[in-house]
């Protein structure tokens, strides 16, 4: 985005405007300490090489309906890469119409938390592809219906082999999630305003962002939400301090333990990452929170004790705000066409 020139008047007035940050430098340093800009490529990932034929190939897989049951929804239909790589819907809606139990988590910067999933039941991106897949809410699929028809198409096949080069049977399951894996680790969102701020520029942000980033820090936020994408690193309990309504907080909902069958873990969730949050309404696992300003505040009771004023959670929203980055521009690949070997899709 580029900015435009100031008038006299309107410099005079954020002269005026500005407060209280002689030393920019000191609160960049602070924020150092906390985060870490989105680097511009994709990084490196554990056990699986990134080329260009396997991201080729993940790209159709995540836009490709057929990969479901019903042949409606694909992995683009709930982290769609035109609306910050969620659905905007509180739940998300699957085989049959029905609804999912959680809000769907952003694809965008993905690739950077310590794992997947509200709950992190997934250890990474190729792990966590194959779980909507098989989901009866979701795709509602078998592997072995998936790998049918893979096969039913020509150009598939063809597109596996170059990206699995030298297997025999490249058309497996686990090598379409590794292909979706290197695809989605692409969908990264660098140059955010906060980044360029950390990066050196002091007119990346605004008065009143610098206030909601110093206050981000200091009231604790940061504490949860830290590194490279905000978040997405440590799991913490909802409701640390004061446990929210049941509205936001579903009681049926108990977090981790339905993955780690451990006391400690009832209504522990990962922390939400941060990045692009401007973008990705409703908010919280159960997706019943749609304004950025009331989130704030949810969390400023819940997790830290502190009924913030509504200054602090303008100036908190308005610096979430400078956490939106560049999104990646992603074309539409045309898909294979089916034959008459391609599985039909079952009744909805």
């Amino acid at each position: 985005m580029h900015r435009t020139a100031l008038t006299a008047t309107a410099a005079v007035a954020v002269l005026l405007a500005a407060p209280a940050f002689a030393d920019d430098a000191a609160l960049r340093a602070d924020a150092a300490s906390y985060f870490e800009p989105v680097p511009m490529n994709a990084p490196a990932l554990n056990g699986n090489v990134a080329t260009r034929s396997r991201i080729d190939l993940g790209a159709m897989l995540f836009f490709d309906p057929r990969m479901s049951r019903s042949g409606i929804f694909s992995c683009n239909s709930c982290h769609n890469v035109g609306m910050g790589g969620v659905d905007g819907l509180e739940v998300s809606i699957g085989h049959g119409w029905q609804k999912g139990p959680r809000n769907s988590p952003t694809v965008f910067n993905a690739v950077f938390n310590i794992a997947q999933f509200w709950d992190g039941r997934a250890p990474d991106l190729a792990e966590q592809a194959k779980g909507p897949v098989q989901a009866g809410v979701e795709m509602n699929n078998t592997p072995d219906r998936v790998v049918a028809t893979l096969n039913s198409m020509p150009d598939y096949v063809e597109a596996f082999k170059a990206a699995f080069p030298g297997e025999v049977d490249p058309v497996t399951f686990d090598n379409f999630a590794l292909a979706i894996e290197a695809f989605e680790a692409t969908l990264i969102t660098p140059n955010a305003r906060f980044d360029q701020f950390l990066q050196g520029d002091d007119n990346a942000l605004t008065a009143q962002e610098k206030r909601g980033l110093q206050a981000f820090m200091e009231e604790g936020c940061a504490s949860c939400h830290a590194g490279v994408n905000f978040g997405g690193q440590e799991y913490y309990p909802f409701g640390l301090i004061e446990k929210p309504g049941a509205e936001i907080l579903p009681a049926g909902d108990r977090g981790r333990f339905a993955v780690t069958e451990t006391v400690d873990d009832e209504y522990v969730f990962r922390a939400a990452p941060l990045r692009n949050i401007a973008l990705t309404a409703p908010y919280f696992h159960s997706g019943n929170v749609w304004k950025l300003e009331d989130a704030v505040a949810v969390m400023g009771v819940s997790q830290l004790g502190a009924d913030l004023s509504d200054a602090q959670i303008a100036d908190i929203t308005a610096f979430l705000h400078t956490l939106t980055g560049e999104i990646p521009e992603v074309e539409h690949p045309v898909l294979p066409a089916r034959t008459s070997a391609t599985p039909l899709p079952d009744d909805m």
